[in-house]
């Protein structure tokens, strides 16, 4: 482990838990597919795992993330100041540019195809493609998701260039309007990638909001997706 690393988790440990004795500490850097950070605690040891994308970052944002992970751990009050400095340094243009990089490098995303039992996802990507964008949006790669998903039911995956819908969809009782909703949405994040506003990431633009209007089933749609 870093000495200087194992010294900064001392510090922000005693920051937030002055009076508990010190645990046994690994803290290493990993090469996760994305910029994730976990901290575990077995047995009175802790094991603390942060993405290799940190090496080499400044002690501010080090200090930031730990101040996170150990809060979350014990269930304590994040201070805002680290959750900004943190969000600021993983939203900068370089550190999103890495990230997307590594991931496209490091991870693997499994394909099951557009083709379900009920709808074509491609089929549904063209058709809207011509009603709402001339035929002029290049088509991403299509598939279902691998389980029947009722907390994601649809997302844009930027890094695999990929709109990933919950088969949960591919059956007869799933309106086919509510297909084309989910498919469009994520055809909005294409049009409109996330983008950074001071610490905050702005998922939803106001050019994002009145596009989505422009669905026809829109209120229909969304109040069939209130019922799953």
């Amino acid at each position: 482990m870093n000495h200087d690393l194992s010294l900064l988790f001392e510090r922000v440990y005693r920051e937030l838990r002055p009076r508990a004795p010190l645990p046994e500490a690994k803290i290493q850097f990993f090469p996760f597919t994305n910029l994730n950070n976990t901290i575990r605690l077995r047995e009175g040891r802790m094991l603390v795992r942060l993405s290799d994308l940190l090496e080499g970052a400044p002690e501010p944002v080090l200090h930031a993330i730990l101040h996170i992970l150990i809060a979350k751990l014990y269930r304590k009050e994040i201070e805002p100041h680290h959750a900004v400095r943190f969000r600021k340094f993983a939203g900068s243009e370089h550190v999103a540019s890495k990230t997307h990089l590594i991931r496209q490098i490091r991870g693997r995303k499994k394909m099951n195809g557009p083709k379900g039992a009920c709808y074509d996802l491609e089929q549904v990507f063209d058709e809207l493609n011509t009603r709402f964008f001339h035929g002029l949006m290049a088509r991403p790669l299509m598939t279902w998701s691998e389980n029947h998903s009722r907390q994601s039911l649809g997302h844009y995956d930027p890094a695999h260039n990929t709109i990933v819908v919950s088969r949960i969809f591919d059956r007869p009782q799933a309106p086919r309007y509510a297909v084309e909703y989910l498919v469009y949405h994520e055809m909005l994040h294409l049009r409109h990638p996330v983008k950074l506003r001071g610490s905050r990431r702005c998922v939803h633009p106001a050019a994002f909001q009145a596009e989505e209007k422009l669905f026809p089933q829109l209120e229909e749609a969304k109040k069939y997706l209130k019922q799953l």
